[in-house]
């Protein structure tokens, strides 16, 4: 199997320190989490930056801050992918217009936000075109099985560019209680195209079963204070570096190696 990719979600858009005081929400913190995750295995990190208020923000400029505070820490050892989430505040053309004001590295889009209906189709297929051309990487959220035939039908019309592309599964979104099983996987890779890198992200004390489910399949992951706070023994995490390090042990024991950036690049390339 290739390399195991193991991207850290330190914040989300929603949590605060009342939900864990390790919880990194400033530029420095956010380094740091890299830096440490980074030692662990994390080769990539998911990036969300917050407002003075504490609150989810998409900006240029707080973008590019965090990510110099980030490349200090790690240099090119990290990818750092910036979200687009609207997450209540934005919707699609103030999501696209902010990662094209930030040329990032890597950013990822969830396709029922910034492709909400046909009508929206132009617009997307224009930005994930210019994405390509600037050599940025990007990672399509998807929250159902339904979600993939969409991707597909959009790859297979031209909306969605040839090119290698990196999937995002996202398990028990819209369950009652918001929690994931490893079963979840399944409905998802029963539409997924075959040849197609992908990886998922998982809601409650499960995670890391559905983590170690994905690394046995071929996935990637992942893992963080965004959707998790627990440990496999139940206990809460003290950081997001104890998540990483738990799911690293658990692609150990089935001997898959752990992907670096540069994997990374050579495959999204």
């Amino acid at each position: 199997m290739q390399p195991l990719i193991l991207t850290v979600a330190p914040n989300g858009a929603r949590k605060t320190k009342a939900d864990h005081p390790a919880l990194p929400m400033a530029d420095a913190e956010l380094a740091a989490t890299a830096a440490s995750c980074l030692e662990a295995g994390a080769s990539m990190i998911h990036l969300h930056v917050r407002d003075t208020q504490g609150r989810h923000l998409l900006d240029a400029d707080a973008y590019h801050q965090a990510t110099q505070a980030i490349r200090h820490e790690v240099g090119s050892r990290m990818i750092i992918q910036v979200t687009s989430e609207a997450a209540g505040r934005y919707q699609a053309p103030e999501q696209l217009a902010v990662i094209r004001a930030t040329q990032p590295e890597a950013v990822s889009v969830a396709l029922r936000e910034i492709v909400p209906d046909a009508s929206f189709e132009q617009a997307a297929a224009d930005f994930l075109t210019w994405a390509k051309l600037c050599k940025i990487m990007v990672q399509t959220i998807l929250y159902d099985a339904q979600d993939v035939v969409r991707y597909r039908d959009l790859k297979s019309r031209g909306i969605i560019p040839e090119g290698q592309d990196f999937l995002l599964f996202v398990l028990g979104r819209y369950s009652a209680d918001q929690t994931s099983q490893p079963l979840d996987i399944l409905p998802f890779l029963a539409e997924a195209p075959q040849a197609t890198p992908w990886a998922v992200c998982a809601f409650g004390s499960m995670e890391n079963a559905c983590v170690l489910t994905a690394t046995c399949l071929g996935g990637h992951a992942r893992v963080g204070f965004e959707n998790n706070l627990v440990l496999v023994d139940g206990t809460v995490a003290k950081d997001n570096t104890a998540l990483i390090a738990q799911a690293a042990l658990g692609a150990g024991q089935i001997h898959r190696p752990i992907a670096d950036a540069d994997f990374i690049r050579a495959l999204l390339d």
